[in-house]
């Protein structure tokens, strides 16, 4: 199927078709014509299938009636509102729509958090059909009153299961609410929680639901490697890895930032340009790591989970999780970064030896086996057996006996100290104690 056979108009199919892109994937083939039908929606698919495409393409379709070149803010209200749970994947989500509209008179703009407002506001104050934004700053921008949102026609949730995870479980009811009830929701995301069906319960009527693959599924064309290392071995596996397999580009994951940070200056002492990406970073600096990274500037991205989700790099052909998740949901997601729009990618794990049990929840979920095996030249150590305590072999001491069976000490006058056994009282014999068992100038006389 071509993508001129799923109703989209010239303008669209033009746009698209100089991103290169002539044929849907799966996700888009199917959630395409029910989204232009106004149906609400609940989509499943793997992450780097499209999914922003999916619903986007019909969403401008269906805006295409409310297109004009007016400068008056008024002819242009927010008609399509799209949430997403972090600042990088609303930047591509923006970056996406600006392709689209190409050639279409319609306006887009993105907020998120971790920058000024006032430019924001500017763009807000124009005018814009599509806006694109974190739960967070579009209740800031709510609450300065430089936002509207009763003339929303579709409502998109991308990646809900993650603003889930997040907290933003909510703001997002609190944002629905001041939504009108006559509208379209489509619900986009990798993995769908039981949370995920009790809000669409609560927010949606009757949707149809659209699922190309079998859920917390990873895509068939990334190869997966597990490699057991020592924790202390893990950054020398690593540098070692990028090396010899010659990795021209690599998302390496972290579960914390500290580990993150770490890692990167870990990396630069080893000689590879590496620089860390996550939520303590300013937006700007991390929108400029990312745009270093996808110009191919800059070889190797530390990143934690905030990265996972939405971060389209084409062609990348590594990732590594340099510590397992704890979730093995954001290990689908980590993964999905490489293998994108049908190319191939290798995803390796380094797994430390007490992170057995991420790794059985991965296989659990993935319904898959990854056989851990080890790196030539790195071998792990197998945890050292629990040995015995050794049985005591040596006399008991004073010190180590019951207080029953304690030593009584004595004084009599005259005697200096004396220790008395119980049923030896009648034998008297007499030894020297070393003196540094004595307070000074005292002789004792033991009697046994």
């Amino acid at each position: 199927m071509l993508f001129s056979e799923l109703g989209l108009s010239p303008e669209i199919l033009r746009a698209i078709d100089e991103q290169g892109y002539s044929q849907p994937t799966p996700i888009q083939e199917k959630a395409i014509p029910l989204v232009l039908s106004g149906r609400d929606l609940l989509a499943a698919a793997q992450t780097g299938t499209g999914k922003t495409a999916a619903f986007m393409l019909p969403i401008l379709e269906r805006l295409k009636k409310f297109a004009n070149t007016s400068v008056s803010p008024a002819m242009h209200p927010i008609r399509a509102l799209v949430l997403s749970p972090t600042r990088e994947l609303a930047d591509q989500i923006g970056v996406n729509v600006q392709s689209y509209t190409k050639y279409l008179p319609l306006r887009a703009t993105t907020v998120y958090g971790g920058v000024n407002m006032d430019p924001q506001t500017q763009e807000l104050r124009r005018g814009v059909e599509v806006l694109i934004a974190t739960p967070g700053r579009l209740l800031d921008h709510i609450q300065q009153k430089t936002v509207q949102l009763n003339k929303v026609e579709v409502l998109v949730l991308d990646e809900a299961d993650r603003m889930l995870d997040m907290g933003f479980i909510q703001d997002i009811r609190k944002i629905m609410g001041m939504l009108p009830k006559e509208r379209q929701t489509l619900l986009f995301s990798a993995t769908f929680a039981p949370e995920i069906k009790r809000l669409a319960a609560d927010f949606m009527h009757t949707p149809q639901t659209v699922e190309v693959a079998r859920q917390n599924a990873t895509n068939e064309q990334v190869e997966q490697l597990v490699f057991k290392v020592d924790n202390f071995k893990k950054r020398q596996v690593l540098a070692h890895l990028i090396r010899s397999r010659e990795m021209s580009q690599v998302i390496v994951f972290c579960k914390t930032k500290i580990s993150a940070d770490q890692l990167a200056r870990d990396l630069k002492r080893d000689g590879l340009d590496a620089e860390a990406i996550h939520g303590d970073k300013t937006q700007g600096t991390r929108l400029e790591t990312l745009a270093a990274f996808k110009e191919g500037k800059l070889r190797v991205l530390v990143a934690t989970d905030v990265a996972a989700r939405g971060l389209d790099i084409s062609e990348l052909p590594y990732v590594v999780n340099f510590e397992l998740p704890n979730s093995p949901e954001d290990y689908v997601h980590r993964i999905g970064r490489t293998g994108r729009a049908g190319a191939k990618g290798v995803a390796i794990s380094l797994m430390g030896p007490e992170e057995t049990r991420q790794h059985e929840a991965i296989e659990k979920l993935t319904k898959q086996t990854l056989t851990p095996q080890s790196v030539d030249g790195f071998w792990a150590q197998a945890p050292a057996p629990q040995r015995p305590r050794p049985a005591q072999t040596r006399e008991a001491s004073s010190r180590d006996l019951a207080p029953a069976q304690a030593p009584v000490l004595s004084a009599g006058k005259g005697e200096g100290l004396k220790q008395a056994r119980p049923g030896r009282r009648n034998r008297k014999e007499k030894r020297e104690v070393p003196a540094l068992l004595l307070p000074p100038r005292y002789k004792v006389e033991i009697i046994r």
